[in-house]
C-alpha cells in the first residue's frame, strides 16, 4: 500500500505556528501519514520532509513581494514538480493567500484535492477572493465564527473548527491586580520589517513609561524565525529578550505594547491589556487604506465590535502617544480590570479546544476521496 502524503504550505510565522499544530493532529490520527511542508522552523520540526522556510523570509505586503518574485516563482515550480512526482493525497494551504492561490490553481490542474485552513481575511478586504477559492478548494476550514456564513452564502463547503490558539494558551486568571515591579511586554512583530519599525518606538515608549513607573521591567518577546542578533537591546535598562513556547511569561504581563497581528489576539485571550501599534511603508499603507473595510485593526476590537484597546496607526504611532495610552490604562484600576474581563470574554465565541484535531479530521476526509470531481 502506498504511503499517503500530504503537502502543507504556510508563508508567515502565525501560519507556521498553526501548521505545526495541524501536523501533530494529523499524525495523531494517522501515524503512517507522511507530511511534506513549506513553512517555518516550527513546521520543520514536525514534518517528514521540509521543502522551504518561506515563513522566515517575511514576504508579505502589497508591494514588498515584488522584490522576491523570482524566488516565489521558483518555489511554485518546485511545488508543482513535487505534486507531479509525489501525487500527494491533498494540498493543505494555510492562510497566505497571494502565494497559495496560485498553488491551488496548479493543484487543481494536476487533480490534487485541496483544503484551506485559516482563511485569508476576506471580511476585512477583497471579498471577491471567496469566489476565487470556491473553484479551487474542496473545504474551507475557518477559525472565526462569522467566516463560516460568508463562505456558505457563496456555496463554498466550509466548517468553523474553532481557533487553534485555544489549544496553546493557558487559562488566564479571573482577576489580577498591579503589583510592582510593573511587567511590560514588547511584541514588535515577527517580520524584520515590523521589527525595524516598531522596536525603536516601543523601547522609547517604555523609557517614557518608566517616568511614571520607575521600577518597570520590559520583556521583548522574540519571534521564532528571528535570531537574537536581530534585536538590538544594547544600552537598554531593565529590558530583557525572552524566548518561550508556553506563554507563561506572557501571562505574567501587566500590559503590552504590541504590533497588530496574531500577538494581539494572543494577548486578548490571555486577558492582557495592551496598546496596539502598526506602521507600514507609505505605499503599502495607502493601498491598505483603499482596500480595508473594517473600522479596527486589532482583532480584539474586531471581535468585540467596539474599541476595547487603543490603536495607534502610522503617524499616530509615536513614543509619546504609545506611552500616554499605556499610562492612561495603568492609572485607572477600574478601567484596567474591566478591560481584562472584556478581553477574556472573547474566548467564548472562538469555540472550544481541539481546533487542529477537527481540522485534521476534515482534511483526512478530503484526502480519502482523491477521485472526486473538483
Amino acid at each position: 500500500m502506498t504511503q499517503k502524503t500530504l503537502l502543507l504550505v504556510a508563508g508567515d510565522p502565525s501560519g507556521d505556528l498553526h501548521g505545526a499544530g495541524l501536523i501533530r493532529a494529523l499524525k495523531a490520527r494517522e501515524a503512517s501519514l507522511r507530511v511534506a511542508a513549506v513553512g517555518g522552523p516550527l513546521m520543520q520540526r514536525e514534518a517528514d520532509a521540509f521543502l522551504e522556510d518561506l515563513a522566515s523570509r517575511g514576504v508579505a505586503g502589497f508591494w514588498e513581494p515584488l522584490g522576491k518574485l523570482g524566488f516565489l516563482v521558483r518555489l511554485a515550480l518546485r511545488l508543482k514538480a513535487f505534486m507531479e512526482e509525489q501525487r500527494p493525497a491533498a494540498l493543505v494551504c494555510i492562510d497566505y493567500y497571494g502565494f497559495n492561490r496560485r498553488l491551488l490553481a496548479l493543484a487543481k490542474a494536476l487533480g490534487v484535492p485541496a483544503a484551506y485552513y485559516i482563511s485569508p481575511q476576506v471580511w476585512a478586504s477583497r471579498p471577491g477572493r471567496i469566489r476565487v477559492l470556491k473553484g479551487l478548494v474542496r473545504r474551507m476550514l475557518v477559525i472565526f465564527p462569522f467566516e463560516e456564513d460568508l463562505y456558505q452564502k457563496e456555496g463554498v463547503p466550509c466548517r468553523f473548527v474553532g481557533h487553534p490558539l485555544l489549544d496553546l494558551l493557558p487559562e488566564p486568571p479571573a482577576t489580577r491586580g498591579l503589583k510592582p515591579p510593573l511587567r511590560v511586554g514588547l511584541l514588535p512583530g515577527s517580520r524584520r520589517s515590523e521589527l525595524s519599525r516598531h522596536l525603536p518606538l516601543f523601547l522609547e515608549a517604555f523609557r517614557r513609561l518608566r517616568l511614571h513607573f520607575p521600577d518597570s521591567r520590559a520583556l521583548v518577546f522574540a519571534a521564532p524565525g528571528l535570531a537574537d542578533e536581530a534585536y538590538d537591546l544594547s544600552g537598554q535598562e531593565r529590558v530583557e529578550l525572552v524566548r518561550e513556547s508556553d506563554y507563561r511569561q506572557r501571562l505574567s504581563l501587566d500590559i503590552s505594547l504590541a504590533s497588530s497581528g496574531t500577538a494581539t489576539l494572543e494577548n486578548a485571550l490571555l486577558g492582557i491589556p495592551m496598546v496596539v501599534v502598526y506602521k507600514l511603508s507609505w505605499p503599502t499603507y495607502a493601498a491598505a487604506r483603499a482596500l480595508v473595510r473594517v473600522p479596527h485593526i486589532a482583532m480584539a476590537n474586531i471581535l468585540a465590535g467596539r474599541k476595547l484597546v487603543p490603536e495607534l496607526i502610522q503617524n499616530r504611532a509615536t513614543p509619546e502617544a504609545i506611552a500616554q495610552a499605556a499610562t492612561g490604562l495603568l492609572e485607572d484600576p477600574r478601567r484596567l480590570a474591566a478591560l481584562r474581563s472584556d478581553l477574556i470574554a472573547l474566548r467564548g465565541p472562538l469555540g472550544s479546544r481541539g481546533a487542529a484535531a477537527r481540522a485534521a479530521d476534515e482534511i483526512l476526509s478530503v484526502a480519502k476521496s482523491p477521485d472526486e470531481t473538483l
